[in-house]
């Protein structure tokens, strides 16, 4: 375990909670996400006997990690979510789908990622974060350099960051923190290479909204660098 008892628990910006949950909703939220919670003590329980383990940080309306998770059945799939309508719609879609390859974590990303082993996630998702477009807001931006630096440590060398988003300023500012952080690689080409979507993308309200408002959406790929052995160790 990596537990760090000094992890910079952050406050919360925006709302815990939108607008009243349906009567369905509730029932699932009290009935259904205990069973399928992850642990903060022991965050991969439960999930060793999958062939991948991928993370999604604030999965919004759940359109993506639902789909990919029937996409790949044997794939072990981790949402996070501040925000419990994002737990609510991800559980009515579980529910729906018969999902059992799926946990949710309910609360802050720093909480959860504190215990998650070094090297032992296959894959990161971040798509459409809050931009939080006003320069004095920027503080408040999900992506930082503590965050990318633990993106760093509990991902797989040679496996794939996701970061996508369709407002500039973020996207300019996303890129400047990955790539000062030096344990990325970002192999694009041209710019087909970040404005086409993901193998097998199933689209978001929030590229939907993006695309109706006149927004060119992002897709990035980030590969975690290998690690590279000292070489007087090896001599």
């Amino acid at each position: 375990m990596n537990k760090n008892t000094s992890t910079p628990y952050r406050r919360l910006w925006g709302r815990a909670k939108g607008k009243p949950l349906s009567r369905y909703q509730a029932a699932l939220v009290a009935d259904k996400l205990h069973g399928i919670a992850l642990d903060v003590d022991a965050p991969l329980a439960g999930l060793r006997h999958y062939d991948n383990i991928r993370l999604e940080i604030g999965f919004g309306g759940a359109e993506h990690i639902l789909h990919r998770a029937l996409e790949h059945p044997n794939t072990g799939f981790i949402g996070v979510e501040p925000f419990l309508n994002g737990i609510a719609k991800a559980l009515a879609g579980i529910e729906k789908s018969k999902l059992t390859n799926i946990r949710l974590f309910h609360g802050d990303v720093w909480k959860f990622l504190e215990n998650v082993p070094n090297a032992s996630v296959d894959h990161i998702d971040i798509l459409y974060p809050d931009p939080w477009p006003k320069p004095r807001h920027y503080k408040r931006r999900l992506i930082k350099q503590d965050l990318i630096a633990e993106f760093h440590r509990i991902l797989k060398p040679g496996m794939e960051l996701h970061f996508a988003s369709d407002i500039p300023s973020y996207i300019d500012w996303a890129l400047l923190r990955i790539l000062q952080h030096g344990g990325f690689n970002w192999d694009a080409q041209c710019a087909a290479d970040w404005q086409t979507p993901y193998a097998g993308w199933p689209s978001t309200r929030y590229e939907a909204k993006a695309l109706r408002e006149g927004r060119t959406p992002h897709y990035f790929s980030f590969v975690r660098k290998p690690v590279i052995k000292d070489a007087a160790a090896t001599i």
